[in-house]
């Protein structure tokens, strides 16, 4: 397992949630498929919304993947990256796709970077570690020393309202 950047477990999640609203419940997959079409003809013709999350959601059943331990190291660093490096490691079939893929790499290279690492999350959650973001998680370790008695004044504050200074 592999840890991956709080934003791309993020995006992933985020990418989850968009699917399944689109799809919703019974799934509609004429619907799903209509929207991924569509989405994939305007970044395919240099357009489409500029967001992370509905490029990811236009790449995901596209994309195939050819350096998955490639990418889950660019994974970890969500702003900085090699977008040139990170398209070598996947590519689209069809003929659409792949000028979608093409298109995408000339007109908004960062955020495809962001986005193909996105899709290949989702769609290879058991490759990498997702931190536990839970409130049972991130009070685990707290034994409560942080946290001030509340019914006494510390000095600093009592000081505050001290005339003579004493």
């Amino acid at each position: 397992m592999r840890k991956v950047h709080p934003e791309f477990a993020y995006q992933s999640r985020e990418l989850e949630g968009q699917i399944e609203g689109i799809l919703g419940d019974p799934p509609d997959h004429k619907n799903y498929q209509r929207m991924v079409d569509a989405l994939v003809g305007e970044y395919a013709q240099g357009g489409g919304i500029e967001d992370v999350n509905m490029l990811a959601f236009a790449l995901v059943d596209q994309i195939e993947f050819n350096d998955p331990k490639g990418l889950l190291a660019e994974a970890e660093d969500y702003e900085f990256g090699d977008a040139a490096r990170v398209f070598a490691m996947a590519s689209c079939k069809g003929d659409e796709a792949a000028k979608m893929y093409a298109a995408i790499a000339e007109s908004m290279p960062d955020l495809a970077r962001q986005a193909i690492i996105t899709a290949f999350l989702h769609k290879n959650p058991r490759r990498w570690d997702d931190d536990d973001q839970s409130l049972d998680q991130l009070s685990r370790n707290d034994d409560g020393d942080d946290v001030d008695d509340e019914d006494v004044a510390s000095d600093d504050f009592a000081q505050m309202f001290d005339k003579d200074g004493d």
